[in-house]
């Protein structure tokens, strides 16, 4: 799933141990990205992710 944090949100992301991006990036669909999803810190987005092959 692709997210972005919310405007005035610094989201960390535990996978990558940095921030998530102004820009957003792909990240697992697990628990801990649904509850920052529920909690309004993070809106998923439809940007498009590539995938290899395509």
């Amino acid at each position: 799933m692709f997210v972005k944090p919310a405007k005035g949100r610094s989201v960390p992301d535990p996978a990558r141990g940095d921030l998530l991006p102004e820009g957003g990036r792909n990240v697992d669909e697990n628990n801990y990205w649904l509850r920052r999803e529920a909690a309004g810190d993070v809106r998923r987005t439809n940007k498009k992710v590539k995938t290899n092959g395509n």
